[in-house]
């Protein structure tokens, strides 16, 4: 109401509500990245090679799981087949050992078992579809790409740990500059229909931080890396990453889920964590088949 014989008071701003969560959630973040940094190093630099296998493994089951959670709801049955069959086309990736035969069996046959799966597990007829193509797709999807970190590790003699660690730094150094460079410069959107928050900015942000993570690669832990071809692999991995966050995003968004899981503090689920992982993972691995490994 007006105050008595004058103009309305003006009203103080509301205060942003959003930004001390924000905040504590990046305390979480940087707290959980501090005690998991040193932890996979360990096991990269230190460990034998089949340990970080070991590691990627429940990673693909945790991930798959929360993927399956979000396409079949209340199916637990699927939900369990198609984890399963996501530790199953870990296991066939890591052990074919470079056995073309045993690697193409694996990638042939995962896809045929969604629509069988399907048929055993019908449920809504309007979502059959739908679900005989997560159930194909998923076990590729969350198995495979995790799974080459594992064989980057094994396959390349003496830089292998350094290829898993620039991969992995593509990922994140993608995020935390996507993430300061959208939250402090950030006022085009992305794609707003798939994810409100997302920048411009903050996109282009993420691709420099990708190719700083190049640079370090480069002049500190990977000198065999050259300067060119890491930057090019910077800029095509972090883009890639950041399609492949979008894409999660399409999957939550269709499904009505805020975050695939809560496992990780201050990053949701380990599939929310390795989104962008998924497709950091595939460049580099490429990269070195077609570039590192001697024929």
């Amino acid at each position: 109401m007006p105050a008595q014989g004058g103009e309305a008071q003006p009203q103080a701003a509301p205060k942003r509500k959003d930004a001390p969560s924000a905040n504590a959630n990046l305390a979480v973040r940087i707290a959980t990245a501090a005690v998991g940094a040193p932890l996979i190093l360990a096991l990269l630099y230190k460990g034998p090679p089949w340990g970080f296998f070991l590691l990627a493994l429940p990673a693909v089951a945790i991930g798959s799981w929360e993927l399956f959670n979000m396409t079949h709801p209340g199916d637990r049955a699927s939900q369990v087949i198609g984890t399963l069959l996501a530790a199953a086309t870990s296991l066939g990736v890591y052990f074919s050992m470079g056995d073309a035969r045993a690697l193409a069996t694996v990638l042939v046959v995962m896809p045929m078992l969604g629509p069988l799966v399907t048929l055993v597990r019908l449920g809504d007829m309007k979502t059959a579809g739908f679900r005989a193509s997560a159930m194909s797709f998923g076990p590729l999807f969350v198995g495979v790409p995790l799974t080459l970190l594992a064989v980057i590790r094994r396959d390349i003699p003496g830089d292998g740990p350094s290829y898993v660690v620039l991969a992995i730094m593509f990922a994140w150094f993608s995020d935390t500059g996507g993430y300061f460079a959208g939250r402090f410069l950030g006022k085009h959107k992305l794609y707003e229909a798939v994810s409100p928050k997302k920048t411009i900015e903050g996109s282009i942000g993420g691709l420099a931080g990708a190719a700083v993570g190049a640079l370090l690669g480069h002049f500190w832990f990977l000198p065999s890396l050259p300067l060119v071809d890491g930057i090019v692999l910077a800029i095509v991995a972090g883009a890639l990453g950041q399609a492949g966050d979008l894409g999660e995003s399409v999957l939550k968004r269709s499904t009505g889920v805020k975050d695939s899981g809560a496992i990780v503090p201050g990053h949701g689920g380990i599939l929310d964590r390795v989104d962008a992982l998924l497709f950091t993972s595939t460049a580099t691995f490429l990269y070195t088949l077609w570039f590192v490994v001697k024929r």
